[in-house]
């Protein structure tokens, strides 16, 4: 258990060096790579303002968003009506869908536990 803490503790030291040398350089690069999308000037005035846009312009999509959701239930229901006309790759492409669900499920209970897979932590 020693040998493996020391190795942990000898990779985050060279993880650590590496990001002393790199990281400004890393970084430079990364906002010139991006300055597109940099607001001048940074104040806490344009940070309040660019997440209430971001807010308002999310909830204005709601309707399309809502729009789009009874379009799809729609076309399930026509589906659901019409199941004998069915083709073997519509039915493969909902089981892939409610598979897909049920995954994402378990991963939300893993998480929800702590991202422990047994159980609770006490």
């Amino acid at each position: 258990m020693a040998s493996k803490l020391q190795q942990l503790q000898s990779k985050a030291c060279q993880a650590s060096k590496f990001v002393a040398k790199n990281g400004t350089a890393y970084y430079k690069q990364l906002l010139e790579q991006n300055k597109q999308y940099i607001q001048e000037p940074p104040t806490v005035e344009k940070c309040n303002e660019l997440s209430k846009q971001l807010f308002y312009t999310r909830l204005a999509s709601i309707p399309g968003r809502n729009e789009a959701f009874w379009k799809e239930l729609d076309y399930v229901k026509n589906l659901w009506k019409h199941r004998q006309e069915l083709k073997v790759e519509d039915a493969g492409i909902a089981a892939l869908f409610g598979l897909e669900c049920f995954a994402w499920f378990c991963a939300g209970e893993i998480v929800g536990r702590g991202f422990t897979f047994t159980g609770y932590y006490p």
